[in-house]
């Protein structure tokens, strides 16, 4: 077995439960103006964005609470981010070798 370190274990939200409610532990760690960036482009998208109102809606009929939504919203945003980044920063074949 690999040991790994506790912020890479942090990185997975682990269950903890007490009768009916079910809850996840969250890593607090991680970059605080990064999040809060995340969250300013969540509630951005929640007043303006059809697409997450319904997303809003859905899982609020699901049962969800709306700051498990807009956790989950974040980790949307923090994805779509990251691709856009990725695909911003490969190098870019030089003109004449492909």
């Amino acid at each position: 077995m690999i040991c790994r370190p506790w912020s890479e274990r942090a990185c997975r939200p682990g269950e903890h439960s007490s009768g009916k409610s079910r809850h996840r532990r969250l890593n607090r760690g991680g970059n605080r103006q990064a999040n809060a960036a995340l969250y300013r482009i969540v509630l951005t998208r929640l007043r303006r964005e059809e697409r997450t109102q319904h997303y809003l809606e859905r899982r609020s009929a699901e049962g969800k609470t709306k700051r498990e939504i807009i956790r989950c919203l974040k980790r949307y945003v923090a994805r779509e981010i990251y691709q856009y980044i990725r695909a911003v920063s490969l190098p870019q074949p030089a003109p004449g070798t492909g």
